[in-house]
């Protein structure tokens, strides 16, 4: 007997509340986990006698109120979680703790509601770019907070959360499939979830630590040396002063900066084999690996050469140093600077922000399209070349030995699809906002390629952007940390039917 149509209806309600229910639940345990997250700020504060600590404790009632209060709306709901509700969760999850992270821009730094909020996303999206000012003046608290906020979304939260999640009796795959950067999304270490979340930060962890120590040996002060770690491994950018790393004027620093940028850009899998097989040439079998370094290389020499030829520098070891810097730090999306290269000769500058686009590997915390992603399009490219010439021959796309199959190669052509259409979009708004077309252009690779300096108006900083401007940039933001699909699904007709 089929059920009546008030029946069906009724089903659906309840589905649907149950559903929302579920989702309150998890997004109540995501905003009482980044409550606790602003200990560390107020320890900062009170060691250093900022008097930021009640700011912090404000922002940290607020999160933690909020977070509870969903938490008991959903506590005895008992609905499992879809593939298309991990979409929505994501999304909400970027976006509420953007803005729950901006409360303390508001409280301690003072910033307009419209600049806290752009500060935030790009702290916690890893973008490193900025609408501060003379960082030298800020309270010590506030400076950590921001490069705590890169390290938690270098990462991603919700890859630590589905480590805790299956203690509230909600599956983590599908908000790991949501959030995880790159076009394998099904890859995981280890068959259970929950061991691969928590392998992920207990590497991320490693590295961050190794990496904070070298900087303290090589002449940081400690508070420099761990913010500026946070910043690093989680290729965000963000620094403790205008001049970025600059302002140590070190080689050495800029040298340890430079492997751990690498690292941070490299898939993370491929540390867990390094660490697990006791190998470093775990880094040169992984094709992505190997192509993303090859790019980085032959990139640098192609600056270097410019650069000295122009008369830019007068040797070439000097072009190369300050080329490899900057090379790798667009190429990894971080965003540091020694010099500001929207100032170099020819087109170097334009060359710089085109790398960005391809970014670091699938499974990092970089930004850009990812290398994995352009060798498949490089690949797709060479097999119609080779159709042209034997047009009933059948060949396979192949990416380091591994046929790929057809719905990998489709979600790659949309992926590509979508994102130059997202692109020209939001650079025609940026313009309409107020910015020139060089200036529109870089502003929108530079927030969804996720890197931070760009060129022309917005070279160093976003501060005389205007409003609406911060805004489209803050969008971009967000649909380049979650690759345009999660944020874009969201505004289908179809994600919404029952």
């Amino acid at each position: 007997m089929q059920n009546s149509p008030d029946s069906y209806r009724s089903n659906v309600s309840k589905n649907s509340v149950q559903r929302m229910l579920a989702i309150a639940r998890i997004m109540g345990f995501f905003a009482t986990g980044f409550s606790l997250t602003m200990v560390f700020p107020i320890l900062v504060s009170y060691w250093y006698g900022d008097a930021q600590a009640e700011h912090f404790i404000r922002a940290m009632l607020y999160s933690f109120s909020l977070g509870i209060t969903l938490l008991l709306a959903g506590w005895r709901c008992c609905y499992s979680l879809s593939v298309r509700d991990g979409f929505l969760v994501v999304a909400l999850f970027w976006i509420g703790i953007s803005f729950l992270a901006a409360l303390p821009f508001v409280l301690g730094a003072h910033l307009s509601y419209t600049d806290a909020i752009f500060e935030a996303i790009s702290g916690f999206t890893t973008t490193g770019a900025t609408v501060i000012t003379n960082l030298e003046s800020l309270p010590r608290s506030i400076l950590f907070y921001r490069q705590q906020l890169q390290w938690f979304g270098g990462m991603g939260m919700i890859v630590l959360a589905v480590a805790v999640l299956p203690l509230l009796g909600i599956g983590g795959m599908q908000l790991y499939r949501a959030e995880a950067p790159g076009p394998m999304k099904e890859d995981k270490l280890t068959p259970r979830l929950t061991r691969t979340a928590q392998l992920l930060w207990l590497i991320y962890i490693g590295i961050t630590v190794v990496n904070a120590f070298a900087y303290w040996l090589a002449g940081m002060q400690p508070f420099d040396a761990i913010a500026h770690s946070l910043s690093t491994v989680s290729t965000g950018g963000f620094s403790t002063h205008d001049s970025s790393l600059g302002y140590f004027d070190s080689p050495l620093i800029e040298m340890i900066a430079m492997v751990f940028m690498l690292l941070g850009a490299i898939n993370f899998s491929v540390h867990f084999l390094v660490w697990r097989n006791r190998s470093l040439l775990y880094y040169f079998y992984d094709i992505e690996v190997r192509v993303f370094l090859l790019i980085t290389v032959f990139t640098v020499v192609i600056i270097g050469i410019v650069l000295n030829t122009s008369g830019e520098y007068s040797s070439l070891p000097y072009s190369i140093k300050d080329a490899s810097f900057e090379v790798i730090s667009v190429i990894t999306s971080t965003g540091y600077g020694t010099v500001d290269f929207s100032h170099w000769p020819d087109f170097l500058p334009v060359l710089l922000i085109l790398i960005s686009f391809i970014g670091g590997c699938g499974g990092s915390t970089a930004g850009g399209m990812k290398v994995m992603r352009v060798l498949v399009l490089i690949q797709i490219a060479w097999r119609e070349v080779k159709r042209l010439i034997h047009p009933r021959a059948v060949f396979s796309v192949r990416v380091g030995g591994r046929t790929l199959e057809p719905r990998i190669i489709d979600a790659v052509w949309g992926f590509l699809t979508i994102y130059v259409t997202t692109f020209v979009i939001l650079m025609l708004l940026m313009m309409h906002s107020g910015l020139d077309q060089v200036s529109a252009f870089s502003a929108i690779a530079t927030s969804m390629n996720n890197l931070g300096p760009g060129l022309g108006e917005v070279a160093t900083t976003f501060a005389t952007v205007s409003d609406d401007g911060k805004i489209i940039a803050s969008i971009a933001m967000l649909l380049g940390r979650l690759e345009v699909f999660t944020l874009l699904v969201l505004l289908t007709p179809a994600f919404w039917k029952p």
